[in-house]
């Protein structure tokens, strides 16, 4: 334990996710012994990100404006929404070059041992989204664990009935990996999921 405004840093920065007691005063260390004007730029960009970055109104992703980027390209295709559990899903799915259509950030997946159920996620503004009758297809992102199917199997029982086409991101072996270190349920995804050779 250290006193004062160090150990209260130690404190703030392992409250961080991803960062423990040790990484916590790593960092804490680091920044001591770093220049203050370095240390000044950082807290000068942690305030202006609060003061600026906000969640898109539309789809919940991150922008500095009243919309994102996103939502604001006329070049995108208005009638397929992809369903994403965070916007850094969103970043992922974009680095692929392969989605044209919109998104739609949850800010989560259903978690009952977390507390976390369909309130808590915005789900309601998914269905606002499809009043206008421009969306005729909605593609489900959810991460490809318990939390993430069930969330995805949620939504799928709840858009099944408005006449939409909801479909599923394929999930199974990932590019360059060797089977014999699959483990069962990503392999069983991969026969499940399996296509013709020929397309």
């Amino acid at each position: 334990m250290y006193e004062g405004v160090l150990q209260d840093l130690i404190d703030e920065l392992g409250q961080l996710p991803g960062v423990g007691p040790k990484g916590a005063q790593r960092i804490a260390f680091h920044l001591l012994a770093t220049d203050p004007v370095d240390v000044k730029r950082l807290a000068d960009v942690l305030v202006e990100l609060k003061q600026k970055v906000r969640f898109c109104a539309t789809c919940g992703n991150v922008s500095e404006d009243e919309q994102c980027r996103v939502c604001r390209d006329p070049r995108r295709d208005p009638t397929q929404i992809c369903v994403v559990e965070e916007p850094k899903d969103v970043v992922a799915i974009e680095r692929t070059h392969e989605f044209r259509g919109r998104y739609h950030v949850l800010g989560g997946a259903i978690s009952p041992l977390e507390g976390i159920g369909p309130d808590q996620l915005r789900i309601r503004e998914l269905i606002a989204r499809l009043n206008d009758g421009e969306v005729t297809e909605i593609i489900l992102a959810t991460d490809p664990n318990i939390e993430g199917d069930a969330t995805a199997a949620y939504l799928t029982r709840l858009l099944r009935d408005v006449g939409l086409r909801v479909t599923r991101l394929a999930s199974g072996l990932p590019v360059g990996g060797d089977l014999e270190y699959a483990d069962e349920v990503t392999l069983g995804r991969a026969f499940a999921g399996r296509r013709s050779a020929g397309d």
